[in-house]
């Protein structure tokens, strides 16, 4: 079979009666017409590959039989512990194999999963459970010791020691009793919230973006759409079979990207999973040769720290054949690093958010060698446009705020509904970026409207730290703002304008704020002085200014 071009294996892909064809909804969006409406239909998934090994982690390998067993017994503890569809079930913990389980057994069960972020401060991960109104949260132990006590709710607890603290019991308790065969696995229609992602922005505290089992399920159709593609392209052929992808996850699946883009699609084709603890440069190289890993990446941070580590020629990594990010800001060396490690990678780069459930654009392969700096055209299931601030759609090549609209786009806010509208323009929903996209359809991220760190991944809303930081004795005022970094992409810089005669030691700072923020809020840079921030005439910081004044 021969080399396709783009537009042709799209049009091939989405033929009448393929696996990939669309149809419009009322709505005015593509849709994949053959994708599963409800969550509770990706347990099918584990009955295809029952013998394939599916999660490795530490001394533990998993196959896809056993976790379908420990996912239903699950599902039946929930119903036994008297949770109904629509309850929200928090999972504050790392990459653990029970973070996987839980993540299916809730939404299969007609719950609402809440994935948090396990970096948080015990105030962070107080705030999400109360905003979304959690009924349980499924937890590690260093999170329970972080929570017990701290709220009126049941924490099960992986592991093995028993918590002094009545309201954590461990889940291997929870579900001795439990039945898998007792499960009722609850079907829903698609616009049924899933989950609830929570994501910074600008106004400080995080909010809970709605995805449904559509956005969700059309999310995961579109990562099979474009691994189908790949294929195609490349001059494969689909109906014969692959061999089993083995993705080291390097990156935690309570972000959208980790547990949409990655988790999900690998787990409806028998991919493995490589997971730990905690991502680490040196135990990732070790992994990759070990376990002949055929994929990994996230961010852009995880595949320059891996291909960048000095001990790295020491490692086979000959099995690797993609290396794919998004998520943070990327520079095009990226490519051209990958590259340098092996012409066999195949390099990737996509854009997406929390409120898209992922890719609205990707770029990989030749297209992305050709075009480094883009992240692609858009997705099937996803229609962008670039408009002026009077909302007029701008020529090819003019810069203007990227929206976009489709079918993973989120439902809104949890419990925000103001804020919902907001970001809302005629069904449009505005992105805070400004981008360009060129005369063939491919996409350019060129700044934020938004003031938004993203740092190696992590969402940091400057106002947050701002609050913070305005609590330190001594303080007049503060500017926080990001800055450019080859391998974070970005870091966290704050100005301070300190009162007369105050000294501010910048290590007892930051020990105060570890108090207050997640380690990756803190700032790298601080710049102490005396003289006012720079401000227009309405008042407003000029952040850009700091910028320049500081050289970052």
């Amino acid at each position: 079979m021969g080399f396709y071009r783009l537009d042709f294996a799209d049009k091939a892909l989405q033929a009448s009666a393929s696996p990939f064809e669309l149809e419009v909804t009322p709505e005015g969006f593509s849709r994949y017409r053959h994708a599963p409406v409800s969550m509770a239909a990706t347990i099918d998934y584990f009955d295809q590959f029952s013998t394939r090994e599916y999660l490795v982690f530490e001394e533990q390998r998993i196959t896809y039989g056993e976790a379908k067993e420990r996912i239903l017994a699950m599902v039946d503890a929930f119903t036994r512990s008297g949770l109904k569809p629509g309850d929200r079930v928090a999972i504050a913990m790392r990459n653990f194999p029970e973070w996987v389980f839980g993540f299916f057994a809730i939404t299969a069960s007609g719950l609402i999963a809440v994935p948090l972020n396990a970096w948080w401060s015990a105030d962070e991960l107080l705030y999400g459970l109360r905003d979304s109104g959690a009924k349980l949260a499924l937890v590690d132990q260093e999170r329970a010791a972080m929570l017990s006590g701290g709220i009126d709710l049941p924490l099960w607890s992986r592991g093995s020691e028993e918590a002094s603290d009545a309201s954590v019991v461990m889940l291997d308790t929870c579900i001795q009793a439990a039945r898998s065969e007792s499960a009722r696995l609850v079907e829903v229609r698609g616009d049924t919230p899933a989950a609830i992602f929570y994501t910074s922005g600008t106004t400080g505290r995080p909010k809970g973006v709605i995805l449904t089992h559509e956005n969700i399920l059309q999310a995961l159709y579109n990562a099979l759409y474009l691994g189908a593609r790949t294929i195609l392209r490349a001059g494969g052929d689909l109906a014969a079979g692959v061999e089993q992808a083995i993705n080291l996850v390097s990156i935690p699946l309570f972000h959208v990207t980790g547990c949409v883009a990655v988790l999900l699609p690998g787990t409806a084709t028998g991919a493995k999973f490589i997971l730990s603890r905690r991502f680490d440069p040196l135990e990732a190289l070790e992994l990759i040769q070990r376990e002949r890993v055929t994929s990994f990446g996230g961010v852009p941070t995880v595949a320059q720290q891996i291909l960048r580590h000095p001990e790295r020629d020491r490692f086979d990594l000959s099995s690797v054949k993609t290396v794919s990010y998004g998520g943070a800001p990327s520079a095009p060396e990226l490519v051209r690093m990958i590259e340098r490690t092996s012409t066999e990678i195949l390099p990737g780069n996509g854009y997406g958010l929390t409120e898209t459930a992922g890719l609205v654009t990707f770029n990989n392969g030749v297209n992305y060698q050709e075009r480094p700096s883009s992240a692609g055209p858009a997705v099937p299931v996803a229609t962008i446009k670039v408009v002026d601030p009077f909302g007029e759609e701008v020529p090819d090549g003019q810069p203007g705020e990227l929206l976009v609209r489709g079918s993973t786009v989120f439902a809104g806010y949890w419990g925000k509904e103001a804020e919902s509208k907001a970001v809302f323009d005629d069904g449009w929903f505005r992105t805070g970026d400004i981008a360009v996209i060129d005369s063939d359809g491919y996409m350019h991220i060129v700044d934020r409207l938004k003031d938004l760190i993203i740092r190696g991944g992590e969402n940091v809303a400057t106002v947050e730290v701002e609050a913070a930081i305005f609590e330190y004795p001594g303080v007049e005022d503060v500017a926080v703002f990001g800055y450019p970094d080859d391998v974070l992409g970005e870091r966290v810089a704050a100005a301070i304008v300190v009162q007369p005669s105050v000294v501010i030691d910048q290590e007892d700072l930051r020990v105060f704020l570890r108090d207050r923020l997640a380690g990756f809020k803190i700032p790298d840079m601080i710049a102490v002085r005396t003289e006012p921030l720079p401000r227009n005439a309405a008042g407003k910081l000029l952040k850009r200014n700091l910028r320049d004044e500081y050289s970052v």
